[in-house]
């Protein structure tokens, strides 16, 4: 059983940045492939990044490439997303989560689940 618990989210103008953080509990976090995820009211829960378990490979969602990183500290049981540029677009609550499915881009390939964190862009 693993926890999740992001931060780090917050208002932000077009071109800024931001990086979220996500804490797990649980001594087998570098066992689970880790995504973030994002909601924007009114719409589906949509992929973003994910990071295999030694944190060796990426994958990311083509609207977010070259712009989010995401990585993670298994020392630290905790996952990161660096996002820069910004855009009003990538308004949305962000969520992280794990699971075992590797580079999974469905919401149901992932069993745990952190609580979100709102990242808010302005024109």
């Amino acid at each position: 059983q693993v926890q999740l618990v992001e931060s780090g989210g917050g208002l932000v103008q077009a071109g800024g940045s931001l990086r979220l953080s996500c804490a797990a509990s649980g001594r087998t976090f570098s066992g689970y492939i880790m995504g973030w995820f994002r909601q924007a009211p009114g719409k589906e829960r949509e992929f973003v990044a994910a990071i295999t378990g030694s944190g060796g490979s990426t994958a990311y969602a083509d609207s977010v490439k070259d712009r989010f990183t995401i990585s993670r500290d298994n020392a630290k049981n905790t996952i990161y997303l660096r996002m820069t540029s910004l855009k009003p677009v990538d308004t949305a609550v962000y969520f992280c989560a794990a699971g075992v499915v590797i580079f999974g881009r469905r919401p149901d390939q992932y069993g745990h689940w952190g609580q979100g964190t709102q990242v808010t862009v302005s024109s």
